[in-house]
């Protein structure tokens, strides 16, 4: 559920909000939107974004960082299939 603007979301994140709407037309996000279209993004979303930033440190390119956060999310899946 989507509680931030997007200027609010840069600053926790520690990114400037241009890198935002990148990571967001690369597929690495999507945040929330209003009926207007104003982005809101979540706790969630911010903890994605660390993690990009992360990865960038790391030398990842963001074709990377999209594989790695796909690959992430599916062993959190099957970890959570496992658990029950």
């Amino acid at each position: 559920r989507g509680l931030f603007a997007i200027s609010v979301a840069a600053e926790r994140a520690d990114m400037q909000i241009q890198n935002l709407r990148v990571y967001e037309r690369r597929g690495l996000i999507e945040p929330a939107r209003t009926a207007g279209g104003t982005r809101l993004y979540s706790e969630a979303d911010i903890v994605v974004l660390r993690r990009i930033a992360e990865l960038l440190g790391d030398g990842l390119n963001l074709v990377g960082i999209r594989r790695v956060l796909e690959l992430e999310a599916e062993v959190a899946l099957l970890r959570r299939r496992l658990a029950t």
